[in-house]
């Protein structure tokens, strides 16, 4: 089970928000770089960073910051972008950064063949987020709600390519209210492709919930708000989940 710092930048800064509202931002730390080392250094095997202001802009915002943070990585671990990524000319030059894949969120739901495309220039290197509430895709920094049921848009998206789904319930994220174990098991379970989960992990007990769903196909989850305030310990939570999965084969 992979546990995956998530890296939220706004206006330069690392922050976190509550459901995805930017009015409703905490500041972490004004060092994005600085902020990437102190996970390296926890134990972290991937690094999850969001365009904040990006994903609302519809273009990279934060591109300043985010090389900051890959030179400081270097080759030590993947790292894995997603916010206001529409091109494929912003998906090579932040491939050619040294980054190791691209999250396209948005841009999957509302053109379809851009992520087609995506998938066949940058083979193994594109992710799809997919952010719901109630079972329904949202869109535009959560501030749109679609018809898309999650699973059918997962499906199609998996036809195309993409190397996993990282799936987020909006109305947990940034509340620390538990992961939505069952709506992310029961995506996982249609597709074959990797879930990752991501939106309300709060204590080591989701950590273990998480593990005992693993062999469904989720394999990994975003820790965001919970390692910033210290309901949850990174460097534990990963030890106790290498522990309760020594062994285990998917």
């Amino acid at each position: 089970m992979l546990l995956i710092p998530a890296i939220d930048l706004k206006d330069g800064k690392c922050v976190r928000l509550q459901q995805g509202d930017m009015n409703a931002s905490t500041t972490f730390g004004e060092d994005p770089a600085a902020m990437a080392r102190r996970w390296l250094d926890a134990g972290a095997r991937r690094l999850h960073l969001v365009d904040l202001n990006g994903a609302f802009a519809g273009k990279p915002i934060n591109e300043s910051a985010i090389k900051s943070i890959l030179a400081e990585v270097g080759d030590e671990i993947p790292v894995q972008l997603g916010g206001g990524i529409r091109d494929l000319d912003t998906i090579e030059r932040y491939l050619d950064d040294g980054l190791s894949y691209v999250i396209i969120g948005t841009a999957a739901v509302k053109s379809p063949g851009f992520l087609k495309d995506a998938c066949s220039a940058f083979g193994g290197h594109i992710l799809v987020g997919l952010d719901a509430k109630d079972g329904k895709v949202a869109t535009d920094g959560w501030s749109k709600l679609t018809g898309h049921e999650v699973v059918d848009l997962a499906r199609k998206f998996e036809d195309y390519g993409v190397e996993g789904v990282i799936y987020t319930d909006i109305g947990r994220d940034g509340m620390l209210t538990g992961i939505n174990i069952d709506a992310t098991v029961k995506l996982a379970q249609a597709l074959t492709i990797p879930v990752i989960a991501s939106g309300g992990l709060s204590n080591m007990a989701d950590i273990e919930k998480l593990c005992e769903v693993y062999g469904e196909g989720v394999e990994g989850v975003i820790c965001g708000r919970s390692i910033y305030t210290g309901s949850l310990d990174f460097a534990a939570a990963q030890a106790r989940a290498d522990e309760l999965l020594e062994g285990v084969a998917r």
